[in-house]
This record gives C-alpha cells, structure tokens and sequence, in this order.
C-alpha cells in the first residue's frame, strides 16, 4: 500500500508493504552513502517507510554521473549482508564469491517456476553447459547496484527509489534500464564517458536482462514469456 499525506508540513509518501520496511531502508541509506540521490527518509521501521516526496530536475545526465559513483563502491563478495526483495517476490543474498555462479543461482535459477518447460529447458541447458559462465566471465567486480533499475523508479531524472540492493556486476543496473525504454540516450552516454563499461558487454546484455524477464514472468503470468523467449534467441541459446 502507498499513500501520500503531509507529516509537519512536508509532503510525503507512505509505504506499508508486504515485506520488511526496514529492508528498502537499509538499501536507500546504502545508495545515498555511495552518491545517488534519493528521497529522505522520514521514519523506517518494520511495517511502514515514510519518504519524503520528490519531483527531480530532469537532470539524467546527472543521475548516471551519480550511478557510477555508486558503482565504484565495491563489497567484499557478490550478494549482500540481508535478503531483498524485487517488486513482490524475495530475493536471495547469499554471498558468493563467483559473478556466474551467484547469477546462475539466485537471479535465474531461482525464478523459473512459471516458465513453460520449451524456454526452461533451453535457459537450463546454457547454465549447465557452461555457456551462461563463459559469456559473464570478464573482469567484474562486485559493485553496489540498485538492482531494479527502470524509468518508473528514477523520480523526474534525478532520485532512485524502490532499490533491490546488492553487489553484482554493474552492468546489471544498465540492462535493467534498457529493459523497458523511457530512459533517454543522455543516461546512458553520461553513464559511459564516467564510468567506461568493458568490451562485450553488447553482448552479455540479453543474458542480464533474463533476471528482469523471469521476474516478470513470475509476477505477471505468461503475457511476460515472450521477453525470456527473445533474449533466449538473441543469445543463440
């Protein structure tokens, strides 16, 4: 549930969701630690989060300066100190030491419930056949990530919300924002010319973009097949 009101004269947005509370908390104080603007919290506990609301000024360019600063902070493994959520589903965190492996396991393997056994059996077979590991084996480090990057989630250019935080390859965050369009080519230049992304990552795009389609999947139903099925083709999988 979220509503709007206004605490002491201040507009705010009130989030009573079906998860842990504190959860979206600990990932925007951890944003904001690393650069990112985001909205101030008001009050955070186990039930309910009160932020206050935000407009942004457009400054996309800006946001992706900022982006890369928070992936420049690096954890100790991939994964996180405390399991998240992303949208309505639980996400595990477990830390794990190898890019592949932790993406194999918690973001694929872990959401294939709802897909049809034709996509399952061909996203399967490119996990076990080591094909998923060679194409994510370049030189990653486990940076910051908000994990569920897309338009709906930047608040007029400027402010993240909605985290699902974590350490991950970061070009992660720019799939996601490719996923669905409404962020502008600015973004993504901004993004480049600050923190430069390494060679191949064209290539590696529709495999970190099967996460956000299998999640859909799940969430949604069978009108999201479609998108795993395309990425599973662009991939030659």
């Amino acid at each position: 549930m979220v509503r709007r009101t206004t605490v002491d004269g201040v507009r705010v947005v009130v989030k009573e969701p079906p998860y842990d509370a504190l959860t979206e908390a600990v990932g925007l104080r951890a944003m904001a630690a690393a650069g990112a603007h985001v909205p101030r919290i008001v009050e955070a506990t186990s039930e309910r989060l009160v932020l206050e609301e935000v407009e942004g000024d457009g400054d996309w360019a800006g946001c992706a300066r900022r982006l890369a600063a928070v992936h420049r902070s690096e954890g100790p493994a991939f994964g996180w100190d405390r399991d998240g959520v992303i949208g309505r589903l639980p996400m595990a965190n477990d830390r794990t030491d190898d890019w592949p492996t932790f993406y194999a396991r918690h973001r694929l393997s872990a959401y294939l419930d709802r897909l049809p056994v034709g996509p399952m059996a061909r996203l399967l077979e490119a996990i076990d056949d080591g094909r998923l590991a060679r194409l994510l084996d370049h030189d990653v480090v486990p940076s910051l990530v908000h994990g569920d990057l897309w338009a709906g989630n930047v608040v007029g250019g400027e402010y993240l919300i909605d985290p699902a935080v974590h350490h991950a390859d970061r070009e992660l965050d720019l799939a996601f924002a490719r996923f669905f369009g409404g962020i502008p080519p600015a973004f993504f230049a901004a993004y480049q010319e600050a923190y430069p992304l390494d060679d191949g990552w064209e290539e590696r795009l529709p495999a970190l973009q099967l996460f956000h389609a299998l999640v859909h999947v799940e969430q949604e139903g069978d009108a999201y097949v479609h998108t795993v099925v395309d990425r599973l083709d662009a991939l030659g999988w």
